[in-house]
């Protein structure tokens, strides 16, 4: 197909249109259908990089491979739970600095679009909602709750005050910011969006806005606001942008994300999208002069504890990978997707343009198998208890990640049906010390069969791990733990000692390793190797049950022998020249497997 007329047009014009050049005053807004760089139409051609999920170290790398590709502009997801981990205290250091990676993207020649939130689902936990507004035990979220409005406000007032000088009207990048996400397929309050739409006038944003959504009347009505661009999740054909146009709101309509590549559970095996299923619908944006976004052009690492989860027949947590099947892999590798989409792309630059070659790949290295020379127990390393009558999630002792043990002192029964209503996300439950079997929320379990003991047992221990928090979907208050109350034979036991167990820097540091052999599940273990020469490595864990893996302090991830990630990414970043230590949690292990590094996630 040729393109159109108006993509025609739409062309021309942006061979007379510099790059995102650092410093240069320019104008952009909004047409009645076309978006207007200093006047003129301009198609933004976007990929998706969430630089959160993407080492410092590792973005003028990424950024290069996407205008390298073809693509103008940069969209990037602002993850508030990582900026704000506790009320009122910001980090936007390191990895955090969000105005860092919209300077590097302006000085690779790309605008940027900013997808704040406050809420971004993105498969990250809680969809980026911070973990302490569920705190209070009656708060709602995505709606007017004066609670949640007033943490909006505060949360869209720090990022304005990032952003503000880097609005393309001041010579920055920055030509978009989104309200939202997705609204319209979770609520309907109008006040809210609106609320959300008058925190960032009021913080002087002035580029602007847009909402994203499905294309479908109900999304459309609930999730737009007027004045704003209107974003198709997905828009690949006529009849999408149809939907849109029905509104009549004279605004540009444009596909905010087209999808080369899908999401992966615990689980399942590898989500995959055909390169030749999904170039198609590019090509027609490209020869109807459409706006675009692929999402993700990179996906990158669900590092730590911030994967999320879906949740539909049942529980379904995110893998920790976000490799997302993209154009670039999960090490930032140009990916056959990648070459198609740039040999597709590259039909469609200004006249007279060449496109730069991509940066050469990050080096990968394998690593022989690591020795673990110590171990510890995690029962043996239990932080101070906090009494209480009954459970409570983990979220009211003021904890926002990590793992969590309940202990209570067996009286009346000794033996039969435990439920816990309800455990967030699995369980290892232990009766007089000794391991009982596991209760698993992926398989909408939440009870088992406690045998009588000789002599009685006495303690009953629950050892929780949280998983995601739910990111999409009506069941967004997702407390992590045991969320109401643990019954034995219908009677309610009471009186319980909780250890909430971070897994944090500081509780990691205070481990007492030794070489006593484990006795029983849940127990840590450390190993030393050496690195000669950086690279990047994905750390095989195949022979391993269940559990989290730092080195050198830094939380790679979840692993889980269920699969269908059996390696985590390890940057080159995170490893330092020389001596190297690697601590691996397990909650089933009692003896340490190898751990080796390979130079590919399979």
């Amino acid at each position: 197909m040729k393109p159109s007329g108006r993509a025609i047009v739409i062309l021309l014009a942006a061979a007379a249109l510099a790059s995102a050049l650092p410093g240069q005053r320019r104008d952009f807004r909004l047409g009645e259908r076309d978006f207007l760089l200093d006047g003129r139409p301009f198609r933004i051609m976007a990929g998706e990089v969430h630089y959160q999920r993407v080492p410092r170290e590792y973005w003028a790398d990424r950024l290069a491979k996407v205008r390298a590709a073809g693509l103008n502009t940069v969209g990037t997801y602002v993850f508030w739970n990582a900026l704000e981990p506790e009320p009122g205290q910001w980090d936007f250091g390191g990895g955090n600095d969000l105005a860092a990676f919209i300077r590097t993207a302006q000085r690779l020649g790309l605008w940027v679009i900013v997808r704040p939130g406050p809420y971004v689902c993105a498969e990250w936990d809680f969809g980026g909602l911070p973990a302490w507004l569920l705190r209070t035990p009656d708060i709602k979220v995505r709606c007017s709750d004066p609670r949640y409005l007033a943490a909006c406000e505060a949360y869209v007032l720090k990022i304005a005050g990032v952003i503000r000088d880097l609005q393309v009207h001041r010579g920055g990048p920055v030509i978009m910011v989104q309200v939202e996400n997705e609204y319209g397929s979770y609520g309907n309050d109008r006040d809210y969006m609106l609320a959300l739409k008058g925190f960032w006038d009021k913080a002087g944003i002035e580029v602007p806005l847009y909402t994203a959504d499905g294309a479908t009347p109900r999304m459309l009505e609930a999730g737009t606001l007027p004045g704003a661009a209107i974003g198709l999740d997905p828009g690949t054909n006529e009849r999408h942008f149809a939907e849109a146009a029905r509104l009549e709101r004279g605004v540009p309509v444009f596909c905010s994300e087209l999808y080369p590549g899908w999401l992966t559970h615990w689980g399942e095996g590898w989500a995959r999208v055909r390169t030749e299923d999904f170039l198609p619908d590019l090509r027609w944006l490209l020869d109807q002069g459409k706006s675009f976004s692929l999402y993700v052009f990179h996906g990158g690492t669900n590092f730590g504890f911030t994967a999320g989860a879906n949740h539909g027949d049942r529980y379904q947590p995110d893998v920790t990978s976000y490799d997302y099947d993209a154009p670039l892999d999960e090490a930032g590798r140009p990916t056959p997707k990648y070459w198609a989409v740039r040999e597709l792309l590259a039909r469609h630059q200004p006249p007279g343009s060449r496109l730069p070659d991509p940066p050469r790949p990050v080096r990968a290295i394998g690593l022989p198998p690591v020795e673990f020379d110590a171990n510890a127990s995690l029962f043996d390393n239990l932080p101070p208890a906090v009494r209480s009558p009954q459970p409570g999630p983990m979220e009211s002792y003021g904890q926002n990640h990590g793992f969590i043990l309940y202990r209570t002192r067996l009286l009346g029964h000794r033996g039969g049906k435990l439920t816990v209503t309800d455990l967030h996300d699995y369980g290892l439950v232990f009766v007089g010390g000794r391991f009982a079997g596991a209760i698993d929320r992926t398989k909408n379990e939440t009870s088992l069969d406690i045998p009588g003991g000789e002599p009685a047992n006495e303690t009953l221990d629950i050892l929780v791990e949280a998983m995601g928090r739910i990111n999409y979907g009506p069941r967004l208050l997702d407390r992590k733990g045991v969320t109401d109350r643990v019954t034995l034979d219908n009677m309610t036991l009471m009186g319980w000692d909780v250890h909430p167990l971070p897994m944090d820097a500081d509780f990691l540091g205070r481990i007492r390793f030794g070489r006593r052999p484990a006795e029983r599940p849940g127990n840590f273990f450390r190993g030393r190797f050496e690195v000669r020469g950086a690279g990047d490595t994905f750390l095989d864990m195949s022979g391993w049950k269940k559990g989290v893996v730092w080195v050198n302090g830094r939380n790679l991830g979840r692993y889980w022998d269920i699969g269908p990630q059996k390696r985590l990414y390890c940057p080159a970043p995170f490893l330092k020249e020389g001596a190297n230590e690697i601590v691996v949690f397990d909650l089933h292990a009692l003896r340490p497997a190898p751990v080796a590094g390979f130079a590919d996630l399979e």
